[in-house]
């Protein structure tokens, strides 16, 4: 199952390209995923990218924490789902 990670702190020129060549120095990449505000249309300055594989997923979140890439130093860590408010419905 692929591990999904939050990249944080990013230079707003980098590209989805770069960011997924970054990543794939240590395992293959699924996707990468740069978030883009919807007003603006704008990077917001952080992605999302999946790994195939979880210790492929685990070595690129401790090599690139805190590294310097495009100008910026990193923040990456493994995403936290984030959670729905359950809805309850009455009749």
């Amino acid at each position: 199952m692929a591990k999904k990670i939050y990249v944080g702190n990013m230079n707003y020129r980098t590209t989805e390209d770069q960011l997924r060549d970054l990543f794939a120095q240590y395992g293959t990449v699924s996707s990468a995923n740069i978030i883009i505000d919807r007003e603006t249309h704008r990077p917001k300055g952080f992605a999302f990218v999946e790994m195939e594989d979880d210790g492929a997923a685990d070595a690129a979140i401790s090599q690139l924490d805190g590294k310097e890439f495009d100008g910026r130093n990193l923040r990456v860590n493994e995403a936290i789902a984030k959670s729905r408010p359950v809805r309850s419905y009455r009749d």
